[in-house]
């Protein structure tokens, strides 16, 4: 069945993921600017719907017998601008590198072009235990469609 919004889970365009998202008055703080952690939410609905574009879906990694997960090992941020009420940002996902059990990947929170806020991310699979996957050989497939070389 095809989804009913399939640009829900923004778009792949050259490689990189692009998600669209709006702030809305919950993303803000007292000073009304995005509040910190938001950016954290915004880069993980990213990396979830790029995902979810190559058809590795979290609901089906934790059936079966191994019930598998995406956890993040490591992340460095930078906060370069403020993003305010209102504003319509775009989430921007870029796989570096995939091996054994680990992708790295560089994303940046952009409005107009404008980055606000970047990171990158080491991201792992791991088992029900919290012991590191390597990577079933579909899921591997689907992630070197985002990687480059």
């Amino acid at each position: 069945m095809p989804e009913r919004w399939p640009d829900l889970a923004g778009r792949i365009e050259g490689g990189t993921h692009v998600l669209p998202i709006r702030v809305y008055y919950e993303d803000t703080d007292f000073s009304g600017l995005v509040y910190h952690a938001n950016y954290l939410r915004f880069c993980e609905r990213g990396r979830s719907d790029c995902l979810r574009l190559l058809g590795i879906h979290h609901h089906e990694l934790r059936q079966g017998r191994l019930a598998l997960s995406f956890v993040v090992r490591r992340m460095v941020c930078d906060f370069l601008a403020p993003a305010r009420i209102d504003d319509v940002l775009e989430v921007e996902s870029r796989f570096v590198g995939v091996s054994g059990a680990r992708m790295d990947i560089a994303q940046a929170v952009m409005r107009n072009g404008e980055i606000l806020f970047q990171a990158a991310v080491t991201a792992a699979l791991v088992d029900a235990g919290g012991r590191p996957r390597r990577f079933p050989e579909p899921m591997i497939e689907a992630l070197s469609r985002m990687t480059p070389g």
